[in-house]
């Protein structure tokens, strides 16, 4: 019997030699990741436009409505909606027939009356020549000086009669009382006005110079207290000639619906009698000029006055490079070491893109403003210069920002 022999060969040796192979890929350690980019802008110190800002409502320096005060039918106006008008121009006529007919007889009522009266002295002067002669009584005296009296009240009541008719027919035209726009008509021709009481037909406004009124906060009143002197001497001709020192700082700008800066400026020219204790707040009334009807009354802006007080010489940042938690403020600043420190800072008023930094950082480090996210204290990051749209462009501030 024929026997056969056969070499054994390990099987587990591929088997060991990928076990190793695949335990060698496992234990090595990945490296490390390369350190965040962020961009860095320098504390600035620099001079910066502060401003006090509120909304204001606009309105006609005078808004005279124009009422009819007599009863009867509304004639054609005599001007078109929405126009400029004069003062004493001719708006609208109310027929004037029955105040005609009332005034003749006003007239006519006079003309008796001073002819009784007339009459009534002659025979009182017959009676008292007649009472020297002891030739009528004393009664029939006294009845004369009574009637003589009497005609003389007559002639007063009947020319007070007169002037109310006059008055009336005057009141069948209905003129401006101001020069200024005349608003759409509230009554059309041919409408029966005052039957029961005085009728709204439209409203002229006197729109040059505007009004301005807005709310200004006690302690930014206190601030400007220097600036509200003499308020009872700034009437309509001192802002007239207030208006051409148009490079005051002490005036006002306004800032339109549409963001645009209103190019006059106004001046303050009331203020309230008291604070309105459930807001904080007092109101001002300014005037503001518009020679071309740009403004027009029932408008909203944004009234704006500089402060005195900050603003020169402060340190600034880029706002978004603020990092906020539980109300304070801290600043990621990059060491030259390339390392990350969060220091706390102390906030002061926004200046339009940039922050006011009361005390916290030094003119010249460097802060992190983009890429704050990634950063924590002690990071090593790669710092590149942000853009300058992105860190020192100065604008108009709003005072009094504490909190983002």
């Amino acid at each position: 019997m024929t026997r056969f022999s056969f070499l054994k060969v390990p099987a587990v040796a591929p088997l060991a030699a990928l076990a190793l192979i695949s335990c060698g890929e496992s234990t090595a350690k990945p490296g490390p990741p390369p350190p965040p980019t962020v961009l860095v802008a320098e504390v600035a110190k620099q001079d910066v436009s502060l401003f006090v800002e509120a909304v204001g409502t606009l309105d006609g320096y005078v808004n005279a409505d124009i009422r009819a005060r007599v009863r009867g039918i509304l004639q054609p106006q005599r001007y078109k909606d929405g126009a400029a008008v004069k003062q004493g121009q001719l708006l609208f006529t109310i027929d004037r027939a029955e105040y005609e007919a009332a005034s003749e007889a006003a007239k006519a009522a006079l003309a008796r009356a001073v002819t009784a009266a007339a009459h009534n002295k002659a025979q009182l002067a017959r009676r008292q020549d007649l009472g020297a002669a002891r030739v009528v009584s004393k009664q029939e005296l006294e009845d004369a000086e009574a009637a003589a009296q009497d005609a003389d009240s007559q002639v007063l009541a009947a020319q007070a009669q007169l002037r109310q008719a006059s008055l009336n027919l005057s009141y069948t035209e209905i003129r401006s009382p101001v020069t200024g726009v005349a608003g759409l008509a509230q009554v059309r021709v041919g409408n029966l006005v005052g039957q029961d009481g005085p009728t709204l037909l439209t409203t002229v406004s006197q729109i040059d110079p505007v009004r301005v009124s807005f709310p200004m906060s006690e302690v930014d009143y206190l601030r400007a207290a220097s600036l509200l002197k003499g308020l009872d001497a700034r009437d309509l001709a001192w802002a007239r000639a207030a208006f051409k020192r148009a490079d005051d700082a002490t005036m006002l700008e306004l800032l339109l619906a549409d963001g645009s800066v209103y190019p006059h400026r106004g001046v303050i020219v009331a203020a309230n009698r008291q604070v309105d204790s459930t807001t904080g707040t007092i109101q001002l009334q300014a005037l503001f000029p518009n020679p071309d009807g740009l403004l027009r009354p029932g408008q909203y802006g944004r009234v704006r006055m500089r402060r005195r007080d900050v603003g020169p010489g402060v340190l600034v940042v880029p706002d978004k490079a603020l990092v906020q938690v539980q109300g304070s403020y801290s600043l990621a600043v990059v060491g030259a070491d390339s390392k990350v420190k969060l220091k706390r800072v102390e906030v002061g008023q926004v200046a339009g893109p940039l922050r006011i930094i009361k005390s916290g950082v030094a003119a010249g480090e460097r802060v992190v403003v983009e890429g704050v996210q990634k950063v924590s204290d002690g990071t090593l990051v790669v710092a590149q210069a942000a853009p300058p749209e992105a860190a020192t462009t100065p604008g108009p501030a709003v005072a009094g920002g504490g909190s983002r």
